[in-house]
């Protein structure tokens, strides 16, 4: 049971977010992890580029289809607030979409494309794929250049009670992985996306 204290203070967290969220300079982002505001840049040229090849081929692959690749917006779920690099949902956001973000439920797969810098590398493999999992989203694509000498992770399968995904797709740079899931199945991401093996991360 959640004590009177813990909802104040999620409040509070929750106020703080969005006094931040619509105040920070262009290029940061702020987001609710593990009860704390993190504020984050999201100026890195490469994870911003793969971000943006991927968008707009995930969405001429599935034009037509009721859904569509979005950037640069606010996922929400109970007092909790995160902005993935690349999000899938409905078209027609109807009932999904709030003051704050659009609701998790509505939300089929998101992306994260690892900046460089150890709060981003822990904050991407660890606390997000908890989040999100926790969240029941379906898909998570990692792009992670600083994981051996890059890799694609695609977890599916999320137990919201445990926070943890059940099953995983993993591939290093260079080989193709296939979404497994929901709208986007079939969806690969390749090097035409995450460009060529790297020399290291």
């Amino acid at each position: 049971m959640t004590s009177s204290a813990e909802q104040d203070l999620d409040e509070a967290v929750w106020i703080a977010w969005q006094a931040a969220a619509n105040s920070l300079p262009e290029g940061f982002r702020a987001e609710i992890l593990d009860g704390r505001v993190e504020v984050s840049a999201r100026g890195h040229v490469r994870p911003g580029g793969i971000a943006n090849r991927l968008r707009a081929t995930m969405d001429r692959a599935l034009a037509d289809s009721g859904f569509g690749a979005v950037q640069c917006t606010y996922v929400v779920h109970g007092r909790n607030a995160w902005q993935p690099d690349v999000l899938l949902a409905p078209d027609d956001d109807a009932g999904h979409a709030t003051d704050d973000g659009l609701e998790a439920s509505a939300v089929e797969l998101v992306v994260e494309v690892v900046s460089p810098g150890r709060d981003s590398i822990s904050r991407d493999r660890i606390r997000k794929r908890r989040a999100y999992a926790r969240a029941g989203i379906p898909v998570y694509i990692l792009i992670d250049d600083h994981d051996e000498r890059g890799v694609v992770t695609a977890p599916t399968g999320p137990d919201p009670e445990k926070a943890v995904y059940g099953d995983e797709v993993r591939a290093s740079y260079g080989v193709a992985v296939t979404v497994p899931a929901g709208p986007a199945k079939g969806f690969v991401i390749g090097e035409g996306i995450t460009g060529a093996l790297r020399g290291g991360g």
